[in-house]
């Protein structure tokens, strides 16, 4: 339908980082490539999409993101453009740090931001209500560029639970309850003035999802 733009929002794949156990904080401070099983991944997602009419596709020019975008672009024939905004979250001091970690050395940081991460910040970093702030202006320009089409965009955990929650109309303090599997794919609908999520957290392409 002319009025009606889809658009798939993608986890990039997975990275050394979000295999570790536990896992630590991968913001924007930590540019490594996908690991093995990342690529694995992100070739998982392309062929899941490779059917799809995707005029177009997106990411944050981290490599994580970037190579995930690359693997799905390659089907459609297309180049993966790169936005600054879509860049992770800023995580501050808690870089490379595990949960428990973080506890233990920023007690009180830690108990402000697990109670409203909509408002607190990661330690020197930023809230999530920053990051919607810092995104959406981005998702609104790219959906009204590309009206009565379909996109595909690789971004982050953060970003994309920020995005998500607000079109679902939840506070930005639950978005980090919005599960963002490794190479997951959400469907995002714009009709008219309505925009609606059709899909969320789709990682049943994902090698081993259902296992």
């Amino acid at each position: 339908m002319k009025d009606t733009t889809l658009l798939y929002l993608v986890r990039h794949g997975a990275t050394e980082a979000n295999e570790r156990r536990p896992y630590v904080l991968q913001g924007r401070g930590i540019d490594k490539p996908l690991s093995a099983a990342g690529r694995a991944q992100a070739e998982s997602v392309a062929r899941f999409l490779s059917d799809l009419r995707i005029d177009a596709v997106y990411a944050s020019p981290m490599l994580r993101a970037t190579e995930t975008a690359a693997a799905i672009a390659r089907p459609h024939g297309l180049e993966a453009l790169p936005l600054v905004e879509l860049t992770e979250c800023h995580v501050g001091a808690w870089e490379g740090m595990d949960w428990d970690s973080i506890r233990a050395r920023h007690p009180e940081a830690y108990a402000a931001f697990h109670a409203d991460p909509g408002c607190a910040s990661y330690l020197d970093g930023e809230s999530y209500r920053d990051v919607l702030e810092r995104v959406r202006p981005v998702f609104e320009r790219l959906l009204a560029e590309h009206a009565g089409g379909a996109i595909a965009v690789v971004a982050h955990n953060v970003v994309n639970r920020a995005w998500l929650a607000h079109v679902l109309g939840v506070e930005p303090r639950y978005a980090k309850d919005l599960r963002q599997t490794n190479a997951c794919v959400n469907v995002v609908r714009r009709r008219g003035d309505e925009l609606r999520v059709l899909t969320l957290n789709a990682h049943f392409h994902v090698p081993g999802a259902l296992e």
